[in-house]
């Protein structure tokens, strides 16, 4: 009875996709229907998505399937007969030849493959062929210092390039636009003119949809645009992305390509560099075998070091080695002749707090530092007087023209721009990051230093994930310029053979969505006339995931 006197979705409304106004009020009625029936014994397969996944025969090297809506047969893709949208001056791998004839095909593709294995390339296709086509396309990315660091790529290659963030506009009226997604999100709800042009879409970073404060950000944008856009999806390696893909054909009853790849072109060595220990353990070898012998021998040095640290229980487990522990890295990885290398720490003190015991290591001959100091002084050349004497701007120069360099959220944005500037030139050897540096931005380095395994996630301390791991490790190897990359991981607590295990050798986290109904969005919904909080919920991936149990269940 109770099910009876509420339907889900007010019938009345129209959807806003005008595309399909008869389909989506079929199913709204249909729901009602539905919730009716319940008393009596329902089909729930009936509630299920009518997706299919076919699979595409492909060189070695990669995987591609595609989503289709169940009634669709999938007759092949066509090889192009014209002129390429764009030429490359190297030889595209299996994957890139897969998604640009995806793209060719004018078809909606995901690419899963890891940081460093050359994803972008997809995205400029997308772009190159929509701006010979006259039409526009969108490039959403994560974080600012992404979308800067693309708009820079992108401007220089193709000019028709704009730049949308929180911090700055150039060029809204651009064909190509580059933006944050929180910006495309808006746009969408002002119902802005420029969507009615935008013939692409592509995502960067799309796992960062799992992310539990912005994750929604990315269902929504996606949810909100229109059925005729196609879309590029970039995203590091996820178990489920046919899962995704699935969800992007259902929902914009479009075919959606999944190209999956697990190739990395620079091998990784991963080491352990235990606290109170002097040296280095490898423990995961370029081929990815682990070897826990050398494991358990730097689980030893821990627990050894950590018997004759006993009496100083106060502060941060292992504190009182702290300091010294990465001094004594970073100044061996340059006497090895391994930098450039990235440091990452968990908070922005401890990212300059490192940086400042660095005081006496220099790592810039006198022409880089001249170089640093002109670099620097240009870029804050915009700044007014006062600005310039703010401590944050004072303190830097030194350290960048000794080669050290400090990235995180609290830094002006010109800051983070210059440090980003002076790090892809090879003038800052070695960078103290925060995790938002490992989002995307293509800035590899030969070396990855972890200053601790574990993080407070606004919550409590935990192990940082093995997908967390996999995201910023990759950042070591340059692409034709090392023959592998290295990774250390500094480990100051009894860290168990089996975590230890998991995070050095662990698959990557599944794309979960983190949907939730905040008050920005039933606020933006009510100003958008045609569309509800319950559509939303309805169309979401948090549901999708949810009907995609309903087999097991009824099992």
């Amino acid at each position: 009875k109770q099910l009876e006197e509420k339907p889900s979705v007010p019938a009345t409304k129209k959807p806003k996709r005008e595309v399909e106004v008869d389909s989506t009020e079929d199913v709204l009625s249909g729901k009602k229907a539905k919730l009716e029936d319940v008393s009596e014994d329902v089909n729930l397969a009936d509630l299920m998505p009518q997706v299919k996944v076919q699979a595409v025969e492909t060189v070695e090297g990669c995987t591609h399937e595609v989503a289709l809506l169940a009634d669709e047969e999938f007759t092949g893709l066509k090889q192009r007969t014209g002129k390429a949208a764009k030429e490359y001056p190297f030889i595209l791998d299996a994957f890139q030849r897969e998604a640009i004839l995806c793209v060719d095909n004018n078809q909606s593709v995901l690419v899963s493959a890891h940081t460093s294995a050359g994803k972008t390339v997809c995205a400029e296709y997308a772009i190159a062929l929509a701006l010979r086509e006259k039409q526009r396309v969108i490039f959403t990315s994560p974080i600012k210092a992404l979308s800067n660091q693309k708009y820079r790529e992108m401007y220089e290659e193709f000019q028709d390039v704009g730049l949308m963030t929180g911090d700055v506009t150039i060029n809204p009226t651009a064909s190509c636009l580059v933006m944050t997604t929180e910006i495309l999100r808006s746009m969408l709800y002002r119902g802005s003119e420029v969507m009615r042009e935008v013939a692409w879409v592509i995502f960067d970073e799309i796992h960062y949809m799992r992310d539990s404060e912005r994750g929604v950000v990315w269902e929504e944008t996606i949810i909100l645009l229109p059925d005729n856009v196609r879309y590029v999806f970039l995203s590091a390696t996820i178990p489920n992305a046919r899962q995704f893909a699935e969800w992007i054909c259902h929902l914009h009853k479009q075919p959606c390509h999944v190209i999956y790849t697990d190739y990395r072109p620079t091998p990784l060595q991963h080491y352990i560099f235990p606290a109170g220990g002097d040296g280095l353990h490898l423990v995961v070898d370029e081929n990815g075998d682990f070897r826990e012998d050398n494991f358990n021998t730097a689980m030893q040095v821990l627990r050894d070091a950590g018997d004759l640290a006993k009496g100083n229980q106060k502060g941060r487990k292992g504190g009182i080695k702290g300091p010294s522990n990465v001094f004594k890295i970073v100044k061996m990885i340059m006497e090895r002749n391994f930098q450039p290398v990235i440091i990452f720490s968990f908070s922005k003190k401890d990212c300059e707090a490192y940086a400042l015991q660095m005081t006496k290591l220099d790592f810039n001959t006198d022409e880089e530092k001249k170089m640093v100091e002109e670099v620097f002084n240009n870029a804050i050349d915009c700044l007014s007087d006062e600005d310039k004497k703010l401590p944050q701007v004072e303190h830097v120069l030194p350290l960048l023209k000794r080669g050290i360099g400090i990235h995180h959220g609290g830094l002006l944005p010109i800051l983070k721009e210059t440090i980003e500037i002076l790090f892809s030139e090879g003038l800052i050897k070695a960078l103290f990051a925060t995790e938002t540096f490992a989002m995307g931005i293509n800035m590899p380095a030969r070396t990855v230093l972890f200053t601790s395994a574990s993080k407070f996630d606004g919550k409590d301390f935990r192990w940082i994930s093995s997908g967390e791991y996999i995201q910023m490790s990759g950042r070591a190897g340059r692409r034709g310029m090392d023959d592998r990359g290295i990774v250390i991981l500094m480990v100051d607590e009894k860290m168990s053979p089996t975590i230890g295990k998991q995070l050095l050798k662990g698959s990557a986290d599944p794309l979960n969505s983190a949907f939730h109904l905040t008050y920005n969005m039933v606020l933006n919904l009510l100003r958008v006339e045609e569309i509800n909080p319950e559509y939303m919920l309805e169309k979401s991936f948090y549901q999708f995931q949810h009907y995609r149990t309903i087999p097991e269940i009824v099992e």
